[in-house]
């Protein structure tokens, strides 16, 4: 279970660094790029090797979503929420423009699920491009949690 977790939160910190960018993580982080590379490399020589939280705290005020923190959430079988009163309120769209873009989102994974699987396995590489697919559902799920938490169901805020 362990192995399953570490690698469960290696993806998700990859994730964060190459939302943000392998250079801007660098500067807001003080850490190398290779530095940053070993928090989510699969090489055994990093297997006990995690970002460290002031780390992950960094990037995530920078990033367009909470990654490692939604994966440690998961992990717990915790659902994250926006705070409504933290977020802008000038937010584009509402649920309507969310629900255009969600069937595009899972669209595309399925078509990424069908490519991958043809062969009747699913690479490394796949494997990546799907979560990255899932991951871009979650945070239109999230976006549309929002929109109806504060009350902008339609778009125009009545």
């Amino acid at each position: 279970m362990r192995d399953k977790t570490a690698c469960y939160l290696r993806r998700h910190s990859e994730a964060l660094v190459k939302d943000v960018g392998i250079e801007a993580a660098a500067k807001l982080s003080g850490k190398s790029k290779a530095t940053l590379g070993r928090y989510y490399s699969d090489d055994p020589d990093h297997a006990d090797r995690f970002m460290p939280i002031d780390v992950v705290a960094a990037l995530e005020g920078a990033s367009r979503f909470p990654h490692v923190t939604a994966a440690l959430a998961d992990l717990r079988g915790i659902t994250l929420g926006f705070d409504s009163e933290r977020v802008q309120d000038q937010r584009p769209g509402g649920v309507n423009a969310d629900v255009v873009v969600l069937s595009q989102r899972f669209a595309q994974l399925m078509a990424e699920y069908s490519s991958s699987i043809a062969d009747g396995r699913i690479t490394v590489n796949e494997a990546k491009r799907l979560l990255a697919e899932t991951l871009a559902i979650q945070q239109v799920l999230l976006d549309m949690k929002l929109h109806l938490e504060m009350g902008h169901g339609d778009g125009g805020g009545r």
